[in-house]
């Protein structure tokens, strides 16, 4: 089953009446209607289109969140070989909202981490919804060690509302966690390379986002708050959120002209959720290449790079 946006109403209508129609075929073979159904899909796909042509940030917001967006998950087990997770802190538990561990992509040995939210309600609330918890952070900065020691390059895959604020995440030291993970990216002697897929939110995604390369598909969000908590700081009124997406600046296409991201990856038409195979082969070979070229680089030249790149950022972009 289709999850449609709100903004995608019209569309839901027009695939849905499709649907029905050769459903009716299906029930009676004298009935004659694909050359009905295939007129609708055509008006379909002109209105994907144009629904898809520029995008509001508030709309990119929405897609961006989209329940059916491939995760972390999928892109691991579509883009990397043999795969051995790493769990836990070893402090004091093994947050699955973060997953981690050694991983080949082609024949390139890797470490890769990233925010998983969780497919339906039960992963969904087994995986916090994709807000780490201290040890998740404590379980990266582990596996960002592990990379160090043994040279091999990082992927981090960036997908989450925020750090979890509840009481205990405070209580055993949420803001230590994400800044020593923030710190950790920068020591780094080996590539980092961060893909935003989602949504990436606050110092929850800035922990694992603190790469030499940034990467986000076209219609993933990056910002310092959500629109949501920016509309209730300023405004009193989450419900201006509209008004904070855009004040924000925070697609993939502001943050490339203000110096933030490095590259864009194209998303099939309608988002990554209408072609999930297409949109994480995609990551796949951007991730390949940009391996090739940081691979040339000498550690002391990725860790200076890095560090520069964060020092300029907010010079770029301004004026515009």
């Amino acid at each position: 089953m289709t999850n449609y946006l709100e903004f995608e109403r019209p569309l839901a209508e027009i695939e849905g009446k499709a649907e029905e129609l050769r459903a009716m075929g299906r029930d009676n073979e004298d009935m004659d209607i694909e050359a009905e159904a295939k007129a609708l899909d055509k008006k379909a796909r002109a209105l994907l289109d144009e629904l898809y042509a520029k995008l509001t940030p508030w709309r990119k917001c929405q897609v961006a969140r989209h329940p059916d967006r491939p995760h972390c998950k999928d892109y691991i087990q579509e883009l990397f070989q043999e795969y051995t997770p790493l769990a836990g802190d070893r402090n004091f538990a093994d947050d699955h909202s973060i997953m981690g561990g050694l991983a080949r992509l082609g024949d390139r040995p890797v470490v890769v981490i990233g925010h998983e939210k969780g497919h339906d309600t039960k992963s969904r609330i087994a995986r916090n919804f994709g807000m780490a918890r201290p040890e998740g952070y404590r379980k990266a900065i582990r596996l960002m060690d592990l990379a160090n020691r043994f040279g091999l390059p990082v992927i981090s895959l960036v997908d989450t509302p925020g750090a979890f604020p509840g009481k205990g995440a405070e209580e055993r030291g949420q803001s230590e966690a994400i800044a020593r993970s923030t710190e950790k990216c920068l020591q780094l002697t080996v590539p980092l390379i961060s893909v935003i897929i989602g949504e990436g939110g606050s110092g929850g995604a800035v922990a694992f986002a603190t790469a030499n390369r940034l990467v986000m598909l076209e219609h993933s969000i990056y910002s310092v708050i959500s629109p949501e908590g920016c509309a209730s700081i300023l405004w009193k009124d989450a419900e201006k959120m509209r008004e904070a997406a855009e004040a924000l600046r925070l697609t993939a296409q502001d943050l490339t002209t203000l110096g933030i991201c490095d590259q864009i990856i194209a998303e099939p038409k309608g988002g990554a959720h209408r072609d999930p195979k297409s949109t994480m082969q995609a990551v796949g070979q951007t991730l390949a290449k940009l391996l090739d070229e940081l691979g040339k680089k000498k550690p002391d030249s990725l860790m200076k790079d890095r560090r520069q790149k964060f020092l300029d950022m907010g010079t770029k972009g301004l004026a515009s």
